[in-house]
């Protein structure tokens, strides 16, 4: 279908193009940006006041299927990404059972296919059933479509065991995504600090974090493996990872909207929403976090998406299924973060889009050179937003199955900027915005 997208402020974070002009459509590429007289539309979407960027690239979301339908089917989490102006994402291989063979990553990205709300980008499981002791066959998988390995959230104890996957790894140019945690040190619930003294949880130290980088780095400077740093949460941390990147190493990282915007603070009166992993740090790490995204330092902003069924939140904190839903959030928070940060609004969405490509690289294929970007003879992956409306998080309202959020308007009174207004996924429309869709503050 021909489709014109009219009248917007047209943003690229990649090329810095920030201007009013149309986008055409066709044959799922773009076909001209600009003054487009000739053009024949069978479909115009009207973005007069809106802004027109590219659909934004999740690095982290769980989808629950296979294996835990229950907490979220693939259809539903779709549609939550195409509500949330999300076009491509990564998923961690933690499914049930895990993407450690050929066969269930071709399974799940033949069923995305068939939807065609949303790009999915599966992760290989690095170990064989992530436990840590014999390596998966990472060729065959990166052949069935993985764009990476990862453990998820489950640790290498075994260092001898991570420096093979590393060495191996580097050897054939795959990219290794983990997250830092010592093993022994992170087994608590929440953040170690004075909110879990005080409620009596089992804390979960800085240390936990930084004995995981001193390693990792250690590692990579041993194999020359790239490794993508997932879901950092502390100010040591960051001043870790700065260092790295000073010195060179082949390192990026991403950091979750619940660690941007929340602090453990927030957890309250035990509010199992605010259950998650890795657990909210002091203000301090919040703030050396915003910072380091605003600087480049940190290179991407996730959603962290990990849908949990009620049973497994209605339950004492410490008892509680850690996640929370964020693909319809993304965007919203994103923005949020930028406008306290007196950043420009290109620099924002370049955490969320052209920035996280960079990330993928050439594990993309064929889509690495205009994935993330508004390009001519690009794919057409766009993502079309009032940048003036304002909407409160209403659970019930969410298209995801998950519907625990630590940022709903009833725990927090907050009110989210920006509002996807049209999603469209390699040319087709996947998401058309309704008055009311979201329940507007």
């Amino acid at each position: 279908m021909k489709i014109l997208v009219r009248g917007g402020r047209v943003i690229d974070p990649a090329s810095g193009r920030d201007g009013v002009a149309d986008v055409a459509i066709a044959s799922g590429r773009i076909v001209g940006i600009g003054a487009l007289a000739d053009f024949e539309a069978e479909r115009v979407i009207e973005a007069a006041g809106r802004v027109v960027m590219p659909g934004l690239v999740d690095l982290s979301a769980r989808l629950r299927e296979p294996g835990r339908e229950h907490e979220g089917m693939l259809e539903s989490e779709l549609a939550a990404a195409a509500a949330g102006g999300v076009t491509s994402l990564v998923c961690p291989p933690d499914t049930e059972p895990v993407l450690d063979e050929p066969g269930l990553v071709e399974m799940l990205k033949f069923r995305a296919r068939k939807l065609s709300r949303c790009r999915v980008f599966p992760l290989g499981a690095l170990t064989r059933g992530l436990q840590g002791r014999s390596l998966t066959e990472m060729a065959e998988l990166t052949e069935a479509g993985c764009v990476g390995f990862s453990q998820a959230d489950v640790v290498v104890a075994d260092t001898q065991v991570l420096q093979r996957a590393l060495q191996y790894a580097a050897t054939f140019g795959y990219g290794v995504w983990l997250r830092p945690q010592d093993a022994w040190l992170g087994q608590g619930v929440a953040a170690q600090g004075a909110v879990a003294t005080r409620l009596g949880l089992s804390g979960v130290p800085v240390l936990a974090e930084t004995i995981a980088l001193h390693t990792l780095f250690e590692l990579v400077r041993a194999t020359g493996a790239r490794v993508h740093l997932c879901r950092l949460s502390s100010a040591a941390g960051v001043a870790l990872l700065r260092a790295a990147k000073a010195a060179g190493l082949p390192v990026t990282a991403d950091v979750s909207v619940n660690s941007l915007h929340l602090s453990d603070i927030d957890i309250g009166y035990f509010n199992p929403d605010m259950r998650l992993v890795p657990p909210l740090r002091q203000g301090a790490d919040r703030e050396a976090l915003r910072a380091a995204l605003a600087d480049g330092t940190i290179d991407a902003l996730v959603s962290d998406h990990n849908p949990v069924a009620d049973d497994m939140k209605q339950l004492p904190f410490g008892e509680a299924e850690p996640g929370a839903t964020g693909l319809e959030l993304l965007l919203s928070l994103a923005l949020r973060w930028g406008r306290d940060a007196g950043l420009p609004l290109t620099t924002t969405l370049a955490r969320v889009t052209h920035d996280p490509v960079r990330v993928l690289g050439d594990a993309l294929g064929s889509l690495a050179s205009s994935a993330g970007r508004l390009v001519e003879g690009g794919v057409a992956d766009v993502c079309v937003f009032d940048p003036a409306a304002e909407w409160a998080v209403s659970p019930s309202a969410l298209a995801s199955q998950g519907k625990h959020t630590p940022f709903s308007f009833a725990a927090t009174g907050m009110a989210m900027p920006g509002r996807v207004c049209a999603t469209l996924v390699a040319g087709t429309i996947a998401y058309e915005g309704a008055p009311g869709r979201h329940g507007a503050a």
